[in-house]
């Protein structure tokens, strides 16, 4: 293959990368946040903003069938169908590529401590999704869509009820890291009531923040 045919490939390879960024936000908004509950992806993700943490279960087994065979089942034929099988599965693998970068971030951002510039933007982002503004910062992964469609918000500090927090934010006292005290704050009691479960459980579905 010669340059210019690689080029074409990894211009596929990167179109379907963005094709996912898009569905992520679009995913995310509409089918997890606007439905409120109706339905097993919408169910899945609000109770995932429950507690704010993050297991590993069957769902991801499912979500990830479905990604590959959106990609490889649907878009790699239409494109071969169009071109070639070489931009198809190049187009395909992107679209995979995005998916697994998207799933692998959300799932440290839950689980340990940022480790560069990139990955604390994704959890301070991230974060205030969950505990500022649900109905912003649906990307998980990158800013793009969110800016283009107005639901993007920058936060300063990120308030985090202490019954919600991550493991990740706290020192050996159970206090906030000095290193974390720039990006979030603390707020409330660290012990769950039965009525503040239930009160969190109604605010995340009709997807507004927990309170304090």
């Amino acid at each position: 293959m010669n340059i210019s045919g690689l080029t074409v490939v990894a211009t596929a390879f990167v179109a379907g990368a963005g094709m996912w960024t898009f569905a992520e936000y679009v995913l995310h908004r509409f089918a997890m946040h606007h439905l409120h509950g109706r339905g097993i992806m919408s169910r899945e993700h609000l109770e995932h903003h429950v507690t704010s943490q993050w297991h590993f279960d069957v769902n991801h087994i499912l979500s990830w069938t479905g990604m590959l065979l959106v990609g490889f089942g649907g878009f790699a034929p239409l494109v071969a169908w169009a071109s070639s099988w070489t931009l198809g599965i190049a187009l395909a693998t992107g679209w995979a590529v995005g998916y697994f970068h998207y799933e692998i971030r959300h799932a440290l951002s839950h689980l340990r401590n940022p480790q560069s510039r990139y990955t604390r933007w994704v959890a301070r982002h991230h974060f205030h999704h969950h505990f500022g503004h649900p109905m912003s910062n649906h990307g998980v992964s990158v800013p793009w869509w969110d800016q283009v469609f107005g639901t993007y918000e920058r936060p300063t500090r990120v308030r985090v009820p202490r019954r919600l927090v991550l493991p990740w934010m706290l020192d050996e006292t159970g206090e906030l890291k000095a290193e974390h005290a720039d990006d979030y704050v603390l707020v409330g009691s660290p012990d769950a009531t039965e009525r503040s479960r239930q009160l969190d459980r109604a605010r995340a579905f009709a997807s507004t923040a927990p309170e304090d």
